[in-house]
């Protein structure tokens, strides 16, 4: 399975994510602490907005382990976004490692990533694309099932008009893992599925902890303050007064900060516009 983070709050620069804590995502590609086996080095993807520019995120993937990418070193250290999404690559067996397979996927200025699997994929990706509608369908790149889970949340968020964008967002992903879980079962799968999703539009975002077999979820933290700060490898949340202004959410914490908090099995975490978070379960 991969791992993945996201941040949304004050400006950081993409390094207090990727390069300088302890247990950063390009430290996670090589030496992952909370998975059986600790490589993702099939490739690796940043998503990250700049409002005052595109309301699209800016984008860049490679199928370079990226521990071994001198251009996301030297990127990272002074490109600054309030919306970050990345990713580290462990390829599903009989996905390929290419470009169009690297997280973040985007569209309609959504930014989407996976952590799992989708349980016997290859018998249901023919089902799932059934369901999906041309517009979505025609923009699959690549042959991952993490690619149809996003055309397929994209295609539920179009048909909610809930006034709120962040429980439209909610009703999507829940929408989505509840149709996949349901395809598989429907098809006769016998293995389970693992959907750690996240998305954002850059101002909200939506991350699930879920797995068919609850006490095998992939592991997902959470951390919320007024902002982050990385130092001597450590990146905390400095805490204020008042509402958390920056929330950071990974597949496991990126140093050894207590205030680092595990999201439930089977749960959504939501985040809203103003940085409050909340926790919706999952069926």
């Amino acid at each position: 399975m991969c791992r993945f983070v996201l941040y949304m709050g004050p400006e950081i620069t993409l390094d207090v994510l990727t390069t300088r804590p302890t247990n950063s995502i390009i430290h996670q590609s090589f030496h992952s602490r909370l998975r059986s086996e600790p490589l993702n080095g099939d490739g690796f993807g940043i998503a990250w907005y700049v409002p005052e520019l595109s309301s699209k995120p800016a984008q860049f993937r490679s199928i370079q382990p990226a521990w071994n990418n001198l251009n996301l070193l030297n990127l990272a250290r002074v490109c600054r976004s309030s919306g970050i999404l990345a990713h580290v690559r462990a390829a599903t067996k009989g996905s390929g490692v290419s470009e169009a397979n690297c997280h973040p996927f985007t569209a309609s200025g959504l930014a989407f990533m996976h952590n799992g699997s989708v349980a016997e994929f290859p018998m249901l990706k023919r089902y799932i694309a059934e369901r999906l509608s041309d517009e979505t369908y025609s923009w699959i790149q690549g042959t991952t099932d993490s690619e149809h889970l996003f055309a397929l949340f994209c295609d539920h968020l179009t048909r909610r008009q809930d006034d709120d964008d962040t429980q439209a967002m909610a009703g999507a992903m829940e929408a989505t893992i509840t149709e996949v879980v349901e395809l598989a079962r429907d098809a006769g799968a016998t293995g389970d599925s693992f959907l750690n999703l996240a998305v954002s539009d850059g101002k909200r975002a939506v991350v699930s902890r879920y797995a068919t077999r609850e006490a095998e979820s992939p592991s997902l933290y959470r951390s919320a303050g007024k902002h982050c700060v990385c130092e001597d490898g450590t990146c905390r949340m400095i805490q204020g007064s008042g509402q958390p202004t920056a929330v950071l959410v990974a597949s496991e914490p990126l140093d050894d900060d207590p205030d680092w908090e595990a999201v439930p099995h089977n749960h959504l975490l939501l985040v809203h516009a103003d940085r409050s978070t909340s926790l919706r379960a999952v069926g």
